[in-house]
């Protein structure tokens, strides 16, 4: 029988393990073993084994973080800039969407617009544009307007809107797919303009769309509310025009593929 009065010696390996858990160590707790010995075969002194440790536990941790926030954003797919076909869309400016993959206009608040029909990438972009922000330790959500507004009008129904209002207030990159495709109701494009009036030089936004722009009041339903939420949208602003799509809004007259800065 056990004398109960005699203390049991717990192994070493035991507790490092549960302190690791304690401190929200994994990568410690995985690969202290396995590091030990390879720098004793190297002879390594110990603080460069635990340097090597907690090189190995960044890594680790930065990738779970961004695997986090690619979840977190609802991307329908992931997608790289390495798969997108640049030959296939030869009036987009290449060098602009590699500058842009830098991340930098999310930073600045900025905002992009990319214009095309239907097959030209516009969406593999803004994935792109999306995953990139997401690697840079961004917090990025992806909708599509239709989806966004349906999602707006529950929230209203239901009495949560301020709450859905302020998440995609704070979201440091939002990414609204296919506008264009569906017409809204008057409220549901009230709420839509609502959102990028909250996150107007607050916080960056990426928006893609099917038609010029002198052709989204047919979407929006209000050539008032046209003008305003484009006076907002296209206010630092860097188009990106696939397949000939044209602009035709007179705050978009400055050039091509550029970053625009119309007065409101």
């Amino acid at each position: 029988m056990t004398d109960s009065s005699i203390p049991t010696t717990v192994a070493p390996q035991i507790l490092l393990v549960n302190h690791f858990k304690t401190l929200k160590l994994p990568t410690f707790a995985r690969e202290y073993e396995k590091v030990g010995i390879e720098c004793a075969r190297e002879g390594i002194d110990y603080a460069r084994y635990v340097l090597r440790l907690c090189e190995l536990e960044s890594i680790d941790r930065e990738r779970r973080n961004t695997e986090r926030r690619i979840r977190l954003a609802r991307f329908p797919v992931t997608k790289s800039l390495d798969t997108f076909d640049f030959t296939a869309i030869p009036g987009l400016n290449k060098s602009l969407v590699l500058e842009l993959m830098r991340c930098e206009w999310i930073n600045k608040r900025e905002n992009i617009i990319a214009l095309g029909p239907s097959g030209v990438g516009k969406t593999h972009i803004a994935l792109a544009l999306g995953l990139a922000a997401c690697q840079k330790g961004m917090s990025v959500s992806f909708t599509t307007a239709a989806a966004l507004v349906h999602e707006l009008m529950e929230a209203r129904d239901e009495k949560r809107l301020r709450t859905l209002q302020k998440q995609l207030a704070n979201v440091k990159l939002l990414i609204i797919d296919e506008l264009g495709y569906v017409p809204f109701t008057a409220v549901g494009a009230e709420l839509l303009f609502e959102v990028f009036s909250r996150r107007y030089e607050h916080a960056a936004t990426l928006v893609t769309s099917n038609l010029p722009f002198d052709e989204w009041t047919s979407v929006l339903g209000s050539e008032r509310l046209t003008g305003a939420l484009l006076d907002r949208l296209t206010h630092h602003v860097h188009i990106l025009e696939m397949n000939g799509i044209r602009i035709d809004w007179p705050q978009a007259r400055n050039g091509r593929n550029r970053l625009y800065k119309p007065s409101l």
